[in-house]
């Protein structure tokens, strides 16, 4: 009788096991599956992350759209490039501290526009932590992917 229960048991962890794995084959494979525009947009954003980080200008002139505009989380909006590579430039020296951007989702309208949804993380030099939510309307000129708006939003809970 013990026999029995052990390949029992056995068996029913194999199954388990088997079934397990590949789900989690799957769905590993699926997040991992994406489009060359979507693709081209994590780049975009992670060049908007490191410029943001560096401070770079010029880098932040070529991805941004002239008409960027941008809601802060502050609830200040700042309309033109100019205006809102002058603002990023002040909310870095301001909230100085790693930032982190990690793309949650991204919606293609059409072949050259889409909405990015992603985490904000603002981990500030103090140890605190700031979270955020921005979403990116990203758009395809000459031949380029821009950013022509970003709304940074504060949860007031968690999802």
């Amino acid at each position: 009788m013990k026999k029995q229960n052990k390949s029992l048991t056995i068996n029913i962890f194999l199954i388990l096991f088997t079934f397990v794995s590949s789900i989690s084959s799957a769905v590993a494979q699926d997040a991992q599956t994406l489009t060359p525009q979507q693709e081209d947009i994590y780049l975009l954003i992670e060049q908007y992350n490191r410029a943001r980080e560096n401070k770079d200008v010029t880098e932040l002139e070529k991805i941004l759209t002239s008409d960027i505009d941008q809601l802060a989380s502050s609830g200040e909006w700042r309309r033109g490039i100019e205006s809102s590579i002058n603002g990023m430039l002040r909310s870095s020296n301001q909230n100085q501290g790693k930032r982190t951007i990690t793309i949650e989702k991204v919606r293609l309208l059409d072949a050259s526009v889409a909405i990015v949804d992603a985490r904000y993380q603002i981990e500030l030099n103090n140890n605190t932590i700031r979270n955020l939510w921005s979403t990116f309307i990203v758009v395809r000129q000459n031949n380029e992917w821009q950013i022509s708006a970003i709304r940074n939003m504060s949860p007031t809970q968690n999802p």
